[in-house]
């Protein structure tokens, strides 16, 4: 007699913070929420720690004090995602988020090795349907950045995709005049 699998539970955005607050989910626990199924994420690798590190530092010395950076931290996008991503940043001052996690970002920046195809896929449909303006995938199998901006949220995706090289800049969209040599994120440069 063939069995039939129990549906998965979908949870939403504020059932996984009350299993948090719960205590069910620790702090620890290296998890997110991707369109309503908590997730697992990737252990962090050597180099993947350093790209995190070099583009936070980076991103500070380009945004200054325009907005905040926050480092693998929550964001609330929508009603069943909040991803953690490696780098964000966001509108304010860190004080604007202590009640809360931000519902938006002006950049996000994820450094993909083994979770380049989620990245890519379900991370940057996620993104594009809460309207992050630009996103980017620090490629560390290819040593490259790869930018989307242009975010379509009915389709969620992105309209627009770069792919820049070391020795070349980029300029944050929504930050006119910051910009960041790609050298700056990459592991050994």
């Amino acid at each position: 007699m063939a069995s039939i699998a129990p549906a998965a539970t979908r949870f939403t955005s504020e059932e996984y913070f009350a299993l948090i607050d719960q205590g069910t989910l620790r702090s620890d626990d290296r998890v997110e929420l991707l369109e309503g199924v908590i997730v697992a994420m990737a252990p962090e690798n050597p180099r993947h720690a350093v790209a995190t590190e070099k583009t936070a530092e980076a991103l500070r010395g380009a945004v200054g004090g325009r907005a905040a950076i926050r480092v693998q931290h929550a964001l609330h996008l929508g009603a069943h995602s909040v991803p953690e991503p490696d780098v964000a940043i966001v509108p304010g001052k860190h004080d604007d988020y202590v009640r809360a996690h931000p519902r938006t970002a002006l950049l996000v920046v994820e450094v993909a090795d083994t979770s380049l195809i989620q990245d890519r896929l379900s991370k940057a449909a996620i993104y594009a349907a809460a309207g992050v303006p630009e996103y980017w995938i620090i490629n560390l199998r290819d040593d490259r950045l790869e930018i989307f901006r242009a975010p379509d949220r009915g389709a969620a995706r992105y309209a627009e995709k770069r792919l820049l090289a070391r020795g070349e800049r980029v300029e944050l969209a929504q930050l006119p005049g910051a910009t960041i040599a790609v050298d700056a994120l990459l592991p050994g440069g």
